[in-house]
């Protein structure tokens, strides 16, 4: 069972005395009344020793007496400080303007529902609207008191939980900007977005993530203060962070509290304050990309630009009151973040997993909704595909047998549903059409009978081994075509998006009324697109390839500190070049096309293709995604850049190409490993069989035994590769492969 966390924790460590900590935070404490002081005559600094119901330990609670001859503003988030504002005679407001308004609205309608359940945490813990709202504006509070101001940067170094949420909004709604990263980062890279950003102070994970950046924090990072939203201070590093007050989430809580209660009561305390609303085109966020190249540059996200995603990300995923999400991506990234503060104004109860966990709870949870990346979804169909292939021989027959025709119905289904894609302009004659599409509704009308007893047979069981019971939304990279099918084939809707961190980030989708496999959707609301000529940067027709650029509201306002990055890609204009080559889908209306007109097609980034001496230009993402259909191929990043041909670097799944030489006879039936000379042959000929449809062929390959991972540098942490660096930590081999 979970509880709402109870915050009875206290600051000191002793029931005799304070400890080291808790006497930086003390003096810290006092500082900051004085320093939140423009000018003042006279200040009385009081603290109490208290004790809290069901605790036998100290605490200490900060009075301030203050005359003031100027006074200290207050940013506040309009909607969500309502009450409080209106009880002073500040101005309310009764719409969202800041994206911290959404927690009064959602507090009003679902109170007593359960908004989220963290269970891999310790304390496991879960919250109702209407404490979540509290909580926010505790932690928001306690920011205040302990000397936050408004425009100042804050580190929010953290991974996906509750925690995460109530610190991202609770620095949003003082008027301060959150600077966020993951855990996983390098020490480097976090080192480089602290100081790039001027952030002031550390939000951290946990005592485990502290510890790997204390030595670099501590010797190059100016650190105010330092929160700490999971674990023990006392398992902190201790060395080169005496006299920086180090304060727990729950003494964050607390102090927010306390200050609260005195200000509902006092209302010469409520008189000591400016009262200024947070504007709608106040930055919000520091999103730093994730840097596939060079180091990450800091994208500015307003309010607005964050808003407008809440407001408009219902037509792709209609959540209604008590639908549940599973969330496993990292939070601060756009796509994630944007999805969480959307589906939190619809009422949903959203549950934190982590990657180990996932499988698991999708059944234990049988979420509505999964929000997520490509390869996720690689991965259940690879677990689905192993299990088939691991059955015995008769239900294997049976279900690849039921899947192939399922595949093939729905190929006729998208014909006579008019949703196959295509580039030519030229669309067929009524009476093509009309004779097409009679011929794909008969062959189907064949096939449905087969179609629904594989549904009932093969695909229910699937289906609640996966849990996903009305869509899984996937953005942040490429969905392939094989896995989109196949998910298509057995039911299980999968809406493909697309999206930059510099949009906040989603700029197109497939809708649930239209979705065009192949496709990232049309474009959501008050979003524009265009296709340029790379070269002339003019307008090209529809079908015609180009690169992509889009404007609307949620673009973001520029790089941080890096006015000529923001130049090159967002013009006066206010369109923003993605760097991603698309064509949008000619209109038609009739034939297979009919219902593709407007849909957005990726093909790749620009700086990925990849120029071969014979000056042909070629899109890896095609191979690639072809590749990776093998069961052998676990990774593969395609290069050749300035050769005769083709090559690929491949990690093999070691375990799947034993199994297959054994099947084979290329080693014996006990054989337990397998050279290098046998699987790179082996691997050669699986690589032929599933790229020869391709448009080019691969040559010389370099099979490596690690893997591309996030911990060694090779994945960005949204879990897509680093072409440039697996290039570059493998030049000597690829040289050599050529050669």
């Amino acid at each position: 069972m979970f509880g709402a966390m109870q915050h009875n924790h206290p600051i000191s460590s002793s029931s005799n005395q304070i400890t080291t900590s808790s006497n930086n935070n003390i003096s810290y404490l006092i500082q900051q009344v004085s320093y939140n002081y423009k000018k003042f005559t006279t200040t009385k600094i009081k603290y109490a020793r208290l004790r809290r119901p069901f605790s036998s330990k100290p605490q200490f609670r900060f009075f301030c007496q203050s005359k003031t001859e100027e006074m200290r503003i207050r940013k506040y988030s309009p909607f969500l400080e309502s009450s409080f504002l209106s009880a002073n005679g500040a101005l309310a407001c009764h719409e969202w303007r800041a994206v911290p308004d959404i927690w009064r609205s959602s507090a009003d309608k679902y109170a007593d529902r359960v908004a989220v359940v963290d269970p891999y945490h310790n304390p496991p813990s879960k919250f109702t609207y209407g404490q979540l709202e509290q909580e926010i504006l505790n932690f928001s509070e306690g920011l205040r008191v302990i000397g936050v101001k408004p425009n100042e940067k804050l580190a929010l170094f953290a991974d996906n939980s509750c925690r995460w949420l109530v610190a991202d909004q609770g620095i949003m709604a003082t008027g301060a900007i959150n600077v966020v990263r993951g855990s996983r980062s390098s020490v480097e890279e976090l080192l480089h977005i602290y100081n790039h950003s001027e952030s002031i102070a550390l939000t951290v994970d946990s005592p485990d993530m502290f510890n790997r950046i204390a030595e670099a924090f501590c010797s190059k990072a100016a650190m105010r203060f330092i929160i700490l939203l999971w674990g023990e201070k006392s398992s902190l590093a201790c060395e080169g962070i005496e006299g920086t007050p180090v304060f727990s989430y729950e003494e964050i809580v607390d102090l927010g509290e306390g200050s609260r209660r005195t200000l509902f009561d006092s209302h010469n305390a409520r008189q000591h304050y400016i009262y200024e609303a947070i504007s709608s085109d106040d930055i919000a966020t520091l999103v730093y990309t994730s840097g596939t190249t060079g180091n990450p540059k800091g994208v500015m996200l307003t309010h607005r630009n964050l808003m407008h995603q809440i407001k408009n990300l219902w037509d792709i995923v209609p959540a209604e009151v008590g639908d549940r999400f599973v969330s496993m991506l990292p939070p601060w990234h756009a796509y994630e973040r944007a999805c969480e503060y959307f589906i939190f104004t619809h009422g949903v109860e959203q549950v934190y997993t982590t990657v180990r966990n996932l499988k698991d709870d999708l059944q234990h949870y049988q979420p509505h909704y999964i929000i997520s990346v490509p390869l996720v979804y690689e991965t259940l169909y690879s677990g689905i595909q192993k299990q088939i292939s691991t059955s015995s021989l008769l239900r294997k027959l049976i279900a690849l047998t039921f899947i192939r025709v399922s595949l093939a119905y729905m190929e006729l289904k998208r014909i006579y549903e008019g949703k196959c894609l295509t580039r030519n302009q030229k669309q067929p004659s009524y009476l093509i059409s009309m004779l097409d599409w009679l011929w794909a509704r008969f062959i189907a009308a064949i096939l449905w009978p087969v179609h629904l007893l594989a549904k009932k047979i093969v695909y229910s069981k699937i289906h609640s081994s996966i849990g996903i019971s009305k869509a899984g939304i996937t953005g942040g990279g490429s969905l392939p075509l094989h896995v989109d099918k196949f998910f298509e084939a057995i039911g299980l809707k999968v809406q493909n998006g697309y999206g930059l961190t510099e949009s906040s980030p989603v700029v197109a989708a497939r809708k649930p009324s239209c979705n065009v496999l192949g496709s990232v959707g049309h474009p959501i609301q008050h979003t524009e697109f265009k296709i340029v000529d790379s070269e002339t940067n003019e307008v090209v027709p529809p079908g015609s390839k180009g690169i992509v650029k889009v404007r609307g509201p949620q673009v973001m306002k520029g790089y941080y500190k890096n006015p000529w990055a923001t130049k090159q890609v967002l013009d006066e204009d206010g369109w923003l070049s993605t760097g991603d080559i698309g064509w949008i889908a000619p209109h038609h209306s009739t034939g297979r096309s009919s219902h593709c007109s407007g849909v957005v097609v990726l093909e790749g980034r620009a700086k990925d293709t990849i120029v071969l001496l014979t000056g042909e230009n070629i899109e890896p993402v095609e191979l690639e995604e072809a590749a990776l259909r093998s069961g052998l191929i676990q990774q593969i990043v395609v290069i050749g850049q300035d050769q005769r041909r083709l090559g690929a670097i491949i990690v093999p799944n070691k375990e799947e190409v034993l199994l297959a030489a054994k099947k084979l006879s290329i080693v014996d039936a006990i054989a337990s490993d397998l050279s290098k000379e046998k699987m790179t042959r082996l691997l050669y000929e699986e690589l032929k069989k599933w790229t020869s449809e391709c448009s080019f062929q691969i040559g010389p390959m370099l099979v490596v035994d690690v893997p591309f991972t996030i911990d060694n540098g090779l994945m960005t942490p949204t879990m897509k590769i680093r072409r440039e660096k697996v290039v570059a930590q493998y030049r000597e081999q690829i040289d050599k492969l050529y050669k």
